[in-house]
């Protein structure tokens, strides 16, 4: 270890694993702010569908990289990059050390993981072209061009498929092979949480997102942004506008957003566990033992 670095602790797992609550209690604990690495989160009107941080749990610990930018106004990896690192730096000078939390996988990587990705920016057009393609037809056409990129995300990710093929098509070179790696500035230490009643933690947290407005949520966000917007199309939103449009009942929407989320928990488990050397903690003792592998790391 090389003590002079900064350090920077990365709380990682699939959602619903109760990652944002031991966050606040360790950043109480060692006096630091908290960085949200989650892809959906860094967007203003977008609360309930994101389980974003609420207003008591942001007094609680101060957070950064929430309400970043409008729906409207989607970024991208490399945008998201630039941004975060910027607000951590601030912290890694005055505090020599910052916390980041999120199952953002991919997210994660660019920070802590020294991903390097394509500089290219959205093209309107392009998008708007892809869009119309059925999500299956567009996967397979993202295999034809990039197979390792494919492979990489699932066919339901329609905005990270969509990603992959722009940027091939802007730079003719596949989105798999842009992606350098560079050397970390930091120390990282990284710890997962993977709670064993994680799919009843799922099954919980999506009923009390209905019931506390994921309904009323969309329809604002339809109100504000239109109802083409691409953000939308994730999960929660989708089902959500399914019953404002009268294509599916209430029900038939909690059951499929509860099976969408269990399915993008596994795979976010499958990339934690092949893409980071994280220290997984104990369902019952994971603040003491992530507070044990922190202290060691500094002293």
């Amino acid at each position: 270890m090389q003590p002079n670095k900064p350090l920077v602790i990365a709380i990682m797992g699939p959602t619903a694993g109760g990652k944002t609550e031991l966050a606040i209690d360790i950043a109480k604990k060692i006096n630091s702010n908290i960085h949200n690495v989650d892809s959906r989160q860094i967007y203003i009107d977008m609360n309930i569908g994101t389980a974003k941080p609420t207003a008591a749990q942001q007094k609680q610990a101060k957070h950064f990289l929430i309400d970043v930018c409008l729906p409207s106004k989607p970024i991208n990896l490399h945008d998201f990059q630039s941004i975060a690192k910027t607000s951590m730096e601030r912290d890694l000078k005055t505090q020599g050390l910052t916390l980041l939390v999120g199952g953002s996988g991919l997210y994660l990587q660019a920070l802590i993981g020294g991903l390097n990705p394509p500089a290219v920016p959205p093209q309107k057009f392009l998008r708007d072209q892809l869009d119309k393609i059925d999500k299956t037809e567009r996967h397979k056409l993202l295999k034809c061009c990039d197979p390792v990129a494919a492979e990489r995300i699932h066919p339901e990710d329609s905005i990270r498929t969509i990603r992959a093929l722009e940027v091939f098509y802007a730079t003719g070179k596949m989105f798999s092979k842009q992606k350098n790696m560079s050397p970390n500035p930091w120390r990282v230490l990284e710890l997962g949480l993977n709670p064993g009643n994680l799919i009843t933690r799922i099954q919980r947290r999506t009923e009390e997102m209905y019931k506390k407005g994921l309904i009323e949520e969309t329809e604002d966000l339809i109100n504000k942004y239109g109802n083409d917007l691409q953000l939308l199309k994730t999960i929660g939103y989708s089902e959500a506008r399914y019953i404002i449009n009268g294509k599916i009942n209430y029900e038939e929407a909690l059951e499929i957003t509860i099976k969408r989320t269990c399915q993008l928990a596994k795979r976010q488990k499958t990339w934690f566990r092949n893409k980071h050397n994280s220290k997984w903690l104990d369902d019952e003792n994971a603040l003491t033992e992530a507070l044990s592998s922190i202290y060691k790391f500094l002293s």
